[in-house]
């Protein structure tokens, strides 16, 4: 405790830059348990950057932890030999602006040359400009789908991905050797933009974007004629502006902003949890659905990297799960492809290991070859670039995570919900054209294909002592694996971090993925349950996949692993 107060009595006197984070100092003098859950570690650094809640300390996102982080990434790029420019961009998220214009400011001042956005934009649009004005690496602020009080910093490379584990750990050496108070240099905003070490990019990359994403489309043409009605709400983030401009350049000429969402408010006062997966959070566009009867409902995240929809189901919408996006997108575009002499050869797919198999089906009837890939939509990229270095780039044609991640062409390296509602947005018009409604599409894939259910759980972990469960539930997975859950006997184990399968009979198989903390059980009837700490939220999250000749049979099986599972776990 007393390392503790010392970091404590240090930031009271130190930390004077942002108002907020001494008042909250100040707030704490008498709560232990507070200033131990502030400062007894430093905020993670991964490959998914920082993220946490925002607030004082070393565990927190502040104006301190960004510019220390910037620090390290300038050293870095300054070390490594690549080029000497930065893409930022940042979403509607609580002082997401003030931490944007805080690390151009560290960057400018290491000699670095920033190119940032005069506004907030979408996670994609800064893969995009990383990309297009061939820089050697990318920030955006934000928290995704985080609630309002998180908020993040994630750390693209040259290529537009997402850093690398090697990348990652490189600039995590040079942030833990900076003083967060005396080993950052900085310099003014205005100042750097006058001197031009920082310039705003111009609409000429916007436009260039979307271009790229309206190339996507397929039947665009028919869109306008189809008749397509739809409600969109951007979850008062990113995606207001650029998912309304590219609905509109196809032809979707009857759009519906949910108002309470429409714009930009990092409290989110609507809805609590800004995650498209989630009901609560389409609330609005629900109820509003009642009254405008669209043929769609569309919700976008904070940062516009994810989509979720609803359809309408007779008297009610029914939400679509992203693998069940995922999966009528893939088929949508590897169908009309073939049928319009699109489809390249050797044609590509990737999807990561927790996402439905009914792609493997999907892919097998249309030719395509189907990578998987660890969770994490940079290691979708990565197939990409690995397409792209033999001058195959565009073998890729469509790439998807269950949690609502979609890509199809290679022009960013992340997921991108603008291109997804497009997409969306025009198969929908495709099939309405011809009587079919999304529900009778998803109904006729599960007829062809067999049902797949997929389900996650999800157990929060917060603080110094979830961070010790979780640690203690996977490594008693690996010493104790169930030899059953949920009456299902486990035929093979696989250990994502030891990149090792072993069948129930002790046959062992090499796992050629990088290594990860994740496990599989792999169960009779197609069935499987994979487990994961998150890499970017207190939460142990566990995927459930059950098939079945009628959705009913999955759905009950899918429950009776949960609740064997769950018990396993200790929940």
């Amino acid at each position: 405790m007393a390392d503790i107060q010392k970091l404590y009595e240090q930031w009271l006197a130190k930390a004077t830059a942002d108002p907020d984070l001494k008042a909250e100092l100040e707030s704490i003098k008498d709560d232990e348990d507070g200033k131990n859950d502030r400062f007894y570690r430093d905020l993670e650094f991964g490959t998914g950057g920082l993220r946490g809640v925002i607030g004082a300390g070393t565990n927190r996102m502040n104006v301190y932890t960004v510019k220390k982080a910037t620090q390290g990434l300038a050293e870095y790029i300054l070390a490594s030999g690549e080029k000497k420019s930065v893409a930022i961009s940042c979403d509607s998220r609580i002082k997401s602006d003030y931490f944007s214009k805080s690390a151009a400011e560290v960057l400018a001042a290491n000699g670095i040359k920033v190119h940032i956005y005069k506004e907030l934009m979408p996670t994609p649009m800064l893969s995009w400009a990383v990309r297009a004005l061939d820089c050697g690496a990318g920030v955006m602020v934000t928290a995704s789908h985080n609630p309002a009080k998180y908020n993040g910093y994630k750390v693209y490379g040259n290529d537009g991905c997402q850093l690398t584990l090697e990348a990652a750990e490189a600039v995590l050496a040079k942030i833990n050797a900076i003083d967060i108070f005396d080993g950052v240099k900085s310099t003014d905003f205005d100042k750097a933009v006058a001197d031009g070490m920082i310039s705003f990019i111009g609409d000429d990359v916007i436009d260039a974007y979307m271009a790229k994403v309206k190339e996507q489309g397929l039947h665009t043409d028919l869109v306008a004629s189809s008749g397509l009605k739809v409600v969109y709400t951007p979850l008062n983030g990113t995606g207001n502006k650029p998912v309304r401009r590219i609905l509109r350049e196809i032809g979707v000429k009857d759009v519906v902003v949910v108002p309470e969402q429409e714009n930009p408010d990092g409290n989110f006062p609507t809805c609590p949890y800004p995650n498209p997966e989630i009901k609560e959070a389409l609330a609005c566009g629900l109820k509003l659905c009642e009254t405008e009867k669209p043929d769609l409902l569309l919700a976008t995240d904070p940062d516009c990297d994810r989509v979720g929809i609803a359809v309408p189901d007779g008297d009610h919408y029914e939400l679509f799960t992203g693998n069940e996006v995922g999966a009528l997108l893939l088929e949508y575009i590897c169908k009309e492809r073939i049928a319009l002499g699109t489809m390249p050869k050797n044609p590509v797919a990737v999807k990561t290991i927790v996402t439905t198999d009914i792609t493997k089906a999907i892919c097998k009837k249309y030719g395509v070859e189907l990578r998987e890939v660890l969770t994490g939509f940079k290691f979708i990229g990565e197939q990409i670039g690995f397409l792209e270095a033999k001058g195959e780039e565009n073998r890729y044609i469509f790439g998807f995570e269950e949690s609502y991640g979609y890509l199809a062409g290679g022009y960013v390296r992340d997921k991108d919900a603008v291109v997804a509602s497009m997409l969306i947005c025009e198969m929908a018009a495709f099939y309405r054209t011809k009587g079919i409604s999304l529900i009778e599409a998803r109904k006729r894939m599960y007829d062809e294909y067999g049902v797949y259910f997929n389900k996650l759980d999800t157990f929060t972990c917060e603080g110094e002592s979830g961070m010790e469960r979780m640690s203690e539930i996977m490594s008693d997975l690996r010493m104790n694996g169930p030899k059953a859950i949920g009456g299902l006997s486990v035929v093979a184990t696989a250990d994502y971090e030891a990149s090792v399968k072993t069948s129930a009979d002790g046959k062992t198989e090499q796992i050629t993925l990088p290594k990860s903390n994740v496990i599989t059980f792999f169960l009779q009837d197609n069935a499987s349950v994979v487990i994961r700490p998150s890499g970017t939220e207190p939460k142990i999250k566990v995927y459930y996949t059950t098939t079945g000749a009628k959705k009913a049979d999955a759905v009950a099986l899918q429950e009776k692993l949960s609740a064997d599972f769950t018990k396993i776990l200790g929940f």
